[in-house]
C-alpha cells in the first residue's frame, strides 16, 4: 500500500544526511539507479514486497544487485529499511528522493508523451521551448511513448497538462457527436 507520507520523510532524512556528509550528489545518483532498478524489474519491487521472504534473504539480494554500484550512505540505508520491514517502500522512497532534491536544485520534471520516439534535436526544442514559455530554469525531459495518442503530444509540467494528440481531438468529436448539438439546427 502506498505511502507517500512515510516515503517523503525517509528521503527528507536521506537528503540531510546526504548533505551533511557533502555526498548528496552520489546519493542523488544512487537513487536514480534503484528507481531504474524499480522501473525494469518488477520481480524486484515483488521480491521487496514479498511477505513470504526473510528480512536477510530480502537484504543478501538487494546487495548483489546494488553491489559496486551504489555509495556506502545509501547501502546503509537499504540496510536501515530492511532492518526496519520498510524494504517495500523502497520504490516510492527513490521517487520521493529524487522529487525533493529535484525541489532543491529548482529542476522542473516535463514529461512528453508522443505516439512515436522523437528525435533529441526535438526533444532539445522542446526543452528549449518550454523553458522561455514557462519561465523555468532547469529541465529534466522525461518521453514516454504511447500509440493510442496517433499523433500529435501530450505535455505534463508543474501539474499542467498540455494535450495537443489526435485522440483527444477524436474523443471531443464524439462527445460533440454523443450531445448531439446539431440536432435542433437541422430541424
Amino acid at each position: 500500500m502506498p505511502n507517500p507520507r512515510l516515503a517523503a520523510r525517509y528521503a527528507k532524512s536521506l537528503i540531510d544526511l546526504a548533505t551533511e556528509k557533502g555526498q548528496l550528489e552520489e546519493v542523488y545518483a544512487d537513487m536514480k539507479y534503484l528507481q531504474a532498478v524499480c522501473k525494469a524489474s518488477k520481480d524486484f519491487v515483488s521480491l521487496l514486497k514479498s511477505p513470504i521472504i526473510k528480512a536477510d534473504q530480502k537484504n543478501s539480494i538487494v546487495k548483489a544487485v546494488t553491489a559496486g554500484k551504489i555509495s556506502n550512505i545509501t547501502s546503509l540505508f537499504n540496510n536501515l529499511l530492511v532492518s526496519k520491514g520498510r524494504e517495500s517502500d523502497l520504490p516510492e522512497i527513490a521517487y520521493a528522493f529524487i522529487d525533493l532534491y529535484n525541489e532543491i536544485k529548482g529542476i522542473h520534471r516535463v514529461t512528453l508523451t508522443t505516439a512515436v520516439a522523437v528525435s533529441d534535436d526535438l526533444k532539445k526544442s522542446i526543452e528549449s521551448k518550454v523553458q522561455l514559455a514557462q519561465g523555468l530554469g532547469s529541465i529534466e525531459l522525461e518521453t514516454v511513448t504511447d500509440e493510442k495518442l496517433i499523433g500529435g503530444f501530450v505535455l505534463e509540467f508543474n501539474n499542467k497538462l498540455v494535450d495537443a494528440s489526435i485522440l483527444r481531438d477524436l474523443k471531443d468529436i464524439k462527445k460533440q457527436f454523443a450531445e448531439n448539438l446539431f440536432l435542433q439546427k437541422l430541424r
